[in-house]
């Protein structure tokens, strides 16, 4: 049956319909599998951002410590046992304020072997701060450090810092920090004690305060005889509480014999005191003693009859 126009083009449209959805379906399938074959490449290029975030910010959270002056090999061991020894003062912030007259107003903001303000990688470890107007000056650098001690006092000095002005030549402000013992405190009264400007070199900010980490090590109070005494009084403490509980819980003894080595000490008791009694014995060993027991001999014979008259007739 022949067809008419119309179906002709109805028939038309649905095939261009048809292949059109077609088309449409494998643009997504090709869209989903460049999608998954992209996505590894996605992620590992997230992870590679989150790790170099990661190592930026470790870098940035690692505060700087002490460095002494001259190179790491010429340190001595004797200044890294000091700084190593001041390491529980570390996490501390110390602040004083001076004030003199209407003309200075200073607050002094000292870390020991960290910077005052570690945002700024100035390696300030202490920083002079103006309070009229805001101003802050390094007085040393932890960069720049010498440390050295003696008996019952640690030195610490911070060189590198601001240049002077119109004082001491011009040259670079320095720190010296002076640490006394004093046992039971971990750090207290951080002061300033003076500032010296008034020379032409060497001028130096003088600070001290007080802590135990400076202070020597105490020495024991106990004598080496003392000393024998507790270990052999402990040793003679395991000997008699280990074997009781062995003779008692392994062997199963009872009474005396829980005593460890029981016959032993019974044994050298007897020698002890026979040997007592042979040392300390004042008079010869073949001596008569003065008293005497009644034998068999010195009893007369007796009568035979002498209970014969107690007998019933």
């Amino acid at each position: 049956m022949p067809l008419s126009g119309g179906s002709l083009f109805r028939r038309g449209g649905l095939a261009r319909a048809r292949a059109r959805a077609r088309r449409q379906d494998a643009g997504r399938r090709r869209g989903r599998a460049g999608s998954r074959m992209s996505s590894p490449c996605h992620t590992s290029a997230v992870l590679v951002v989150f790790m170099a975030l990661a190592v930026v910010g470790a870098e940035q959270s690692k505060e700087r410590s002490c460095d002494v002056i001259g190179d790491e090999s010429s340190e001595s061991q004797m200044e890294r046992a000091l700084l190593k020894k001041l390491e529980p003062l570390s996490p501390m912030r110390f602040n004083v304020t001076v004030e003199k007259g209407k003309t200075e107003n200073y607050v002094y903001h000292f870390r020991v072997c960290r910077e005052v303000n570690s945002t700024l990688h100035d390696f300030g470890g202490l920083v002079q701060t103006d309070r009229q107007n805001g101003k802050t000056t390094v007085i040393g650098r932890i960069n720049e450090t010498q440390v050295f001690n003696g008996s019952d006092w640690i030195m610490l000095i911070y060189k590198g810092g601001d240049s002077y002005g119109r004082h001491c030549s011009g040259e670079k402000r320095r720190a010296v920090i002076m640490i006394s013992c004093k046992r039971g405190v971990i750090a207290s009264s951080f002061s300033i004690i003076s500032e010296e400007r008034e020379k032409e070199q060497e001028c130096f900010y003088l600070f001290e305060m007080d802590s135990s980490v400076a202070c020597p090590a105490e020495d024991s109070h106990l004598s080496v005889g003392s000393i024998l005494l507790i270990t052999f009084a402990s040793l003679i403490a395991v000997y008699i509480i280990g074997g009781f509980l062995y003779q008692r819980l392994v062997v199963g003894a009872k009474g005396m014999e829980q005593f460890p080595h029981f016959a032993f000490w019974q044994d050298l008791g007897n020698l002890v005191a026979d040997g007592c009694d042979f040392v300390c014995r004042s008079k010869p060993r073949n001596a008569p003693a003065a008293y005497r027991g009644v034998g068999d001999d010195q009893l007369g014979e007796e009568s035979e009859e002498r209970d014969d008259h107690l007998l019933p007739m």
